[in-house]
């Protein structure tokens, strides 16, 4: 939104009398949208808009007028420019198009586009990915904005775990990045339940005609997440005990596992690692990456199923 008030600020200072219609081309909204975004100007910020007809279009009664956003030191917008390079996993180009154009129009409004650039911050700051799902952008900028406004989706989604495509009617009620994948969780009206979907395996989406009222709190998405994604606390939390061997002990000792682990060193430069798990799945990925430098000590059940896998790949690699 304050794009938009960047952008026709700047027309009108140049005394090109923009409207409402050349703001909605501009920014690809309605009239109605466009001519609300003028009226917040002139009645929330205080702009002095005057409508010239023979013009049609605006022009400040008072040129001497600032849109507000002193507010914006150099470290909030050092902050802006950092946290927009990190979000190179958002697939949406389009999303993150309009960013990088707010970000250079406050650039060059607080006088700071000299000392740092758009492209000196490319050059210098950056984010590689790999494994990662890759999400359709306008996919994913349909269901952030259905997730935002809270606004049912009819969805084709393609489950590879059955090998069949449905159609459900979904409500979207968070947005998470998880390991290289967006998913949104949602409730599916055809389940009648929380579910989570992969946002690269919706084959397409418009609008639900069906209601689908909020039926769960923050607390039981949260709780949700907990149970199915990643090395977290549950009521049903075991305890895993991993020892790494000294080789790859410096390397483990920098991860974060847990926010409750425990690291032991012991005298030969090996390292113990003790954290709860809700359950086995994500471990057992980690455990199996470390190959013969990590052993399971407890507890019997994760040893149990590693060693299981192992004898699957020993009968593959035997051939």
């Amino acid at each position: 939104m304050y794009e938009r008030f960047l952008w026709f600020d700047e027309r009108v200072k140049a005394k090109a009398f923009p409207n409402a219609a050349k703001l909605a081309e501009r920014f690809e909204i309605s009239a109605k949208t466009a001519q609300r975004a003028i009226e917040f100007m002139r009645d929330r910020l205080a702009a002095p808009l005057e409508y010239v007809p023979a013009e049609r279009g605006y022009r400040y009664t008072d040129e001497a007028y600032e849109l507000p956003g002193s507010w914006i030191g150099a470290q909030e917008l050092t902050a802006l420019l950092v946290a927009y390079r990190l979000a190179s996993t958002i697939p949406d180009k389009k999303l993150k198009r309009s960013c990088a154009a707010m970000l250079k129009r406050i650039l060059a409004r607080h006088g700071i586009g000299d000392a740092i650039s758009m492209e000196d911050l490319e050059q210098k700051v950056s984010v590689k990915n790999i494994a990662y799902s890759r999400a359709d952008g306008p996919v994913f900028h349909q269901v952030l904005e259905h997730l935002l406004h809270s606004r049912p989706l009819k969805i084709e989604y393609y489950s590879p775990h059955r090998d069949e495509t449905t159609l459900r009617d979904i409500l979207p009620l968070h947005l998470l990045h998880y390991m290289g994948t967006w998913h949104i969780i949602a409730h599916c009206g055809l389940k009648n339940d929380l579910r989570d979907f992969v946002v690269s395996r919706i084959k397409s989406l418009k609008d639900s005609e069906r209601e689908l009222a909020p039926a769960y709190s923050a607390a039981q998405v949260k709780s949700f997440i907990r149970r199915n994604f990643g090395i977290m606390n549950s009521p049903d939390a075991t305890m895993v005990r991993l020892r790494f061997a000294p080789q790859v002990a410096p390397w483990v000792a920098e991860l974060v596992w847990h926010p409750t682990q425990e690291l032991v060193r012991e005298p030969d430069g090996a390292l113990t690692l003790s954290f709860p798990v809700a359950d086995f799945r994500e471990v057992k990925r980690e455990v199996l990456k470390y190959g013969a430098q990590v052993s399971v000590l407890s507890p019997p059940t994760l040893r149990e199923e590693i060693r299981r896998e192992v004898a699957s790949m020993r009968k593959i690699y035997a051939r």
